[in-house]
């Protein structure tokens, strides 16, 4: 009996057979559940360590600065895999995001040594890689000798490599020569549109492919969704986190950027034609159709009204249409999704992208034992155990989207998400230029999205004096 059930368990780590279908096979073994993740383990740990000592580093202690997210929550309930496979222990502190960018910038800047590794957005490596408090993985990803055979760095999406990658020098491309790899991508998550299944089809709506059909679409569930329904939800707090989702690939569908670079030096296009345009539009469906507290919404409250059945539809993160369909809402089930191309010349979306990524601290004493961790917290099999078992709905390795396991696993709990995923992903990357003032930049971005809402001044002049204001923020930190 253990015979075949050790060859169905070498067959599911050779992706022969999904895991239901293991389960299903061992159970008619007569193997219960627990034992059988026991024999999975095991499998999976001689399969990984047969070409590669993970347990170089048996006995070590590694610390982990935690977002509260559930990312964090599919690897910490994995993490006895790590565990058995290493030799090595793991403890982490974990905080809420409303306080953890605070916490992991405290401990950096002071080169605390406490912890080794962390979780980061891509945005912060450019503040935190120039600064010399992040290692490059360069170091480790180019020495054969320190990297797993069955890793597959190329299996990781090349657009998330590369917006995690930069040269430090402000306005050069990520990914471009001489870029250093700041951080490993972990998970990421792309901008559509997650709307209201039973109002639409009360109203008899179909789902709007770009911005004119939005504005027209909000519209209508404002004026005729009843029960103090608004068409859409949109963040609009003074921070950077309203520019990057659901604004900033519109506006990038319209040929805006933030910046021109010209002879290394930053210039703001915020005041472009292009921006002009979009932005106006933005701004019209944001005073006509969006919440009416707009300026203090945040990824929460979109979130919730959406959940709570009192916005249409959402033009932001996937997994924030996923979690909240999925989650304890009132719309759990009733919720669909839909890709937009908001420039009507354009045919396909431009989606920016966030990035949970996996960065090194540069202080750690434990460096070659953190890069095994690393390793395998961003490999194959730790990240289909998330993809499969856990909420880590937007897998980084291209192989994962191919598993039929995970499609299937996906296509039960949203019907639908798949097919928009595919249609949103292909040009999805990071649409900002990177450069160190990036917070600054986007929040007073925000806020002078704030002041074209309220109506205090209008869109052109807005953006105008955005850009001039812009442009001496560059100037004085001699990057314009």
């Amino acid at each position: 009996m253990y015979e075949k059930a050790k060859d169905l368990c070498e067959a599911f780590q050779a992706r022969g057979i999904g895991r239901r279908d293991l389960m299903r096979r061992l159970a008619a073994l007569g193997i219960t559940a627990g034992i059988a993740d026991m024999l999975v383990n095991a499998t999976a740990t001689r399969a990984l360590a047969a070409d590669f000592d993970w347990k170089a580093y048996k006995g070590t202690s590694l610390k982990l600065l935690l977002n509260k997210h559930p990312y964090a929550d599919s690897m910490i309930a994995d993490l006895e895999a790590f565990k058995t496979l290493t030799g090595m222990d793991v403890t982490y502190d974990i905080f809420p995001e409303d306080v953890y960018f605070d916490k992991v910038t405290a401990a950096l800047s002071s080169h605390s040594t406490e912890y080794d590794a962390f979780m980061t957005g891509a945005y912060q490596t450019w503040q935190y890689g120039p600064a010399g408090w992040l290692v490059d993985m360069n170091e480790f990803l180019q020495d054969k000798s320190k990297v797993a055979p069955n890793y597959d760095w190329e299996d990781i999406l090349p657009n998330l490599r590369a917006s995690d990658s930069w040269s430090g020098k402000p306005g050069d491309a990520l990914g471009g020569p001489g870029a250093k790899q700041w951080a490993l991508p972990w998970g990421f998550e792309v901008y559509m549109l997650t709307y209201n299944k039973p109002v639409f089809d009360k109203l008899k709506l179909t789902p709007p492919k770009n911005m004119q059909e939005l504005m027209t679409t909000a519209a209508t569930i404002t004026q005729s969704g009843g029960n103090g329904m608004y068409g859409v939800g949109l963040r609009g707090s003074r921070s950077w986190a309203t520019i990057h989702p659901g604004f900033l690939s519109g506006y990038a569908n319209f040929g805006g950027r933030d910046f021109t670079v010209a002879d290394g030096k930053l210039k703001s296009a915020v005041n472009s034609k292009e921006s002009k345009e979009f932005t106006a539009q933005f701004v019209q469906m944001v005073q006509d159709s969006g919440p009416k507290n707009w300026a203090t919404y945040t990824w929460y409250e979109v979130g919730a009204d959406l959940g709570a059945g009192t916005s249409g539809m959402i033009y932001d993160a996937d997994s924030l249409g996923y979690f909240t369909a999925t989650g304890d809402t009132k719309m759990k089930g009733q919720l669909g999704f839909a890709p937009i191309a908001p420039n009507p010349e354009m045919s396909h979306p431009t989606s920016n992208v966030w990035i949970w990524s996996l960065a090194m601290s540069n202080f750690s004493k434990r460096k070659d034992a953190t890069w095994l961790f690393m390793q395998w917290a961003t490999g194959t099999d730790h990240l289909l155990f998330g993809a499969r078992e856990h909420d880590m709905i937007d897998p980084v390795r291209s192989s994962i989207w191919k598993d039929s396991e995970f499609q299937a696993h996906m296509e039960q709990k949203v019907p639908g998400f798949l097919e928009t995923y595919q249609v949103t992903s292909p040009d999805a990357k990071i649409y900002f230029t990177p450069q160190p003032l990036f917070f600054n930049v986007t929040t007073d971005w925000a806020a002078a999205l704030q002041r074209m809402v309220a109506k205090q001044i209008p869109v052109s002049e807005g953006l105008d004096a955005l850009a001039a204001a812009t442009d001496r923020q560059m100037s004085d930190a001699g990057l314009g």
